[in-house]
């Protein structure tokens, strides 16, 4: 489970993060960048799937699942390449996500990450 200290929550902090439009989009999954940060604050991380994207709760909450394991391990590993940078991050999972197993969508997310702009 992920830490926390490590856990976006208020419905401010998301709505903060979507405002600056800093944005990447690979294999389904979307990651939103807030706003750069001091080294102080950790940087904290939201999972997001719609009932858009499938109408089964248990489909929604698996694709959560494996975000959330796949990004406390590059954490656990400190491979997160420039999420460091950030103060918040919110990874969508779309439609294309939804069939993926645990190693792509782990291998997406560390592409996520060192691919968004500071």
């Amino acid at each position: 489970m992920l830490p926390k200290q490590f856990r976006l929550k208020n419905k401010s902090a998301f709505n903060a993060t979507y405002k600056v439009r800093n944005s990447v989009h690979i294999g389904g999954i979307t990651l939103f960048a807030g706003v750069n940060k001091s080294d102080f604050y950790p940087t904290k991380a939201g999972f997001v799937v719609s009932k858009k994207t499938h109408k089964r709760a248990v489909k929604r909450n698996r694709l959560k699942r494996l975000m959330r394991e796949s990004y406390r391990q590059l954490l656990k590993e400190n491979d997160t390449g420039n999420a460091d940078k950030f103060l918040s991050l919110i990874f969508i999972g779309g439609e294309a996500a939804l069939g993926k197993n645990f190693f792509e969508i782990k291998r997406i997310i560390k592409t996520l990450l060192e691919g968004i702009k500071c």
